[in-house]
């Protein structure tokens, strides 16, 4: 008996490996899904200019680090003790003027390259609603707790983010494979209603991008937390992000279409390696554990062999530390 909508993925065409260079940009779920990546020991790079919420400055941050457009200092505003960018998540705002421009431009300088190196683009889609600075009409990323009456809140069209982002598939992300997603987590402040209308609004602007692109393909993640886990216990406290056990569970689906048999085997590996790295024994001076640690400093050398590439530097120290 099936209890639950099962939702059918059809596999990638091209699966993902450990040679491919990943670049994901978007909602903090693309955060989470990266964090997965990187912990399987995937080459990627997660939103250089801090979480992005809605497609027009996604966009516009994909923009700024293909043309090489540096971060200038009047761009910066101050309020409340510190500087910032409408450009810029708020982990970038210093009380220093100098250091936030700086640790803008080197977010800039570093994600333009990872951006060129990358093959593999994940875009997240968190919401079609947008703020406006009134005095210009510029969608701004993060509004950074200025006054409301600064801004205009309107959503975009589901149009209106096909066709930039066509425009955008066949420049800035020509030749890449992009995989598009739309965010689970839910945007509550825009109240449920609001929030249903805004989800639908990004598939159908994504439907509409990968109809007019040959290079773009769309993962269900936010069917799946709706449909397959759809009860207030996979969601935190916050009942707005998804748990830990549900984007294990995202992340188990993603991998099952993205990844192959060879490719989800060496997962295995790596995931056993990690864990004896964090293992804390009893006695750590035993011969047994001891031998444990050469044995898993074994399996390491085995992999790389293989795998050249993969960067085991922190299991090595933790394992070479008991010897």
């Amino acid at each position: 008996m099936e209890f639950f909508t099962h939702i059918a993925i059809n596999p990638f065409a091209e699966k993902i490996d450990h040679c491919a260079k990943i670049f994901s940009i978007g909602s903090c779920f693309a955060q989470n899904m990266a964090e997965r990546l990187k912990c399987a020991k995937f080459h990627t790079t997660s939103s250089p200019t801090g979480i992005l919420f809605n497609p027009e400055s996604i966009a516009a941050s994909i923009e700024r680090m293909v043309s090489g457009r540096g971060i200038a200092e009047e761009e910066l505003h101050h309020a409340n003790g510190h500087w910032f960018s409408y450009d810029f998540h708020s982990s970038f705002s210093a009380a220093d003027k100098q250091q936030a421009l700086n640790a803008m431009q080197s977010a800039l300088s570093k994600g333009a390259e990872a951006l060129k190196q990358a093959d593999t683009i994940i875009i997240t889609f968190g919401t079609a609603w947008v703020y406006r600075l009134g005095e210009s009409g510029t969608v701004v990323a993060n509004c950074h707790k200025q006054p409301q009456s600064l801004f205009q809140r309107t959503m975009l069209s589901a149009e209106d983010i096909a066709t930039r982002w066509s425009e955008l598939m066949n420049t800035a992300l020509k030749g890449k494979r992009v995989i598009f997603t739309v965010s689970p987590i839910r945007h509550l402040g825009d109240g449920l209603e609001q929030n249903s209308l805004s989800k639908a609004t990004l598939r159908v602007a994504i439907a509409e991008i990968i109809g007019r692109t040959e290079n773009a393909s769309y993962f269900p993640s936010f069917e799946i937390m709706n449909d397959e886990l759809r009860d207030y216990r996979f969601y935190a406290e916050d009942m707005v992000h998804p748990s830990p056990l549900a984007i294990d569970y995202i992340w188990q689906r993603f991998s099952q279409v993205a990844f192959s048999a060879e490719t989800l085997e060496l997962i295995k590996r790596l995931e056993k390696i990690s864990r004896a790295a964090s293992h804390r024994p009893f006695d750590s001076q035993s011969e047994s554990h001891k031998l444990f640690c050469r044995k898993q400093l074994g399996e390491i050398e085995d992999i790389l062999r293989h795998y050249p590439t993969l960067d085991f530097s922190e299991e090595k120290e933790s394992f070479v530390a008991h010897l």
